[in-house]
């Protein structure tokens, strides 16, 4: 029996797979360096400050609180890159696009990210390496969901480098 695709579906377990791809990257990095749970601790409390003060808030309210930010994030990336992926069947050079706004955006944040950490906002430990190396196994844990369910997606990720016309084959 042929599975139907449903963007949403899709792109909501790929957004989990991803953003639990980078925590547990994440915990393995905090762990190494002794202290588990650093970095969700420090990105709630940042998450905390811009809302209000963190006096007095427990450490399990800004690892929860940073927690279900982060999953709501993944799950719109998911979610976006789902709609990108069943779109490129009709219109592969969507994803030459998808690939490029990736790239830009992912350069912008790892230079947002040494930036605070050079002023001082992030601790030093939270290096941009750090978050480079989490987000491409996030993508890549995301990414391999969605390809195994649209195993067009290379030919057409193809045809999109290659600036080929036409649609999906196979």
């Amino acid at each position: 029996m042929a599975r139907s695709h449903n963007v949403w579906r899709e792109g909501i377990i790929a957004g989990v797979i991803g953003a639990t791809a980078l925590a547990v990257w994440f915990f393995i990095v905090d762990l190494i360096a002794g202290h588990p749970l650093y970095t969700p601790t420090i990105l709630g409390q940042a998450l905390f400050s811009v809302l209000g003060s963190t006096a007095g808030d427990p450490q399990l309210v800004h690892i929860a609180a940073y927690t279900a930010i982060h999953y709501l994030a993944f799950i719109v990336l998911g979610v976006l890159a789902s709609v990108v992926v069943h779109r490129s069947e009709q219109q592969p050079s969507i994803l030459a696009l998808f690939l490029i706004a990736f790239v830009i955006l992912e350069m912008g944040f790892y230079g947002y990210t040494a930036i605070l950490s050079a002023t001082g906002v992030l601790p030093g430990e939270l290096a941009w390496y750090q978050v480079a190396v989490g987000n491409l196994l996030a993508a890549v844990a995301g990414g391999t969901y969605l390809y195994k369910l649209h195993p067009s997606l290379g030919r057409n990720f193809t045809r999109a480098l290659a600036d080929e016309p036409g649609g999906s084959v196979g």
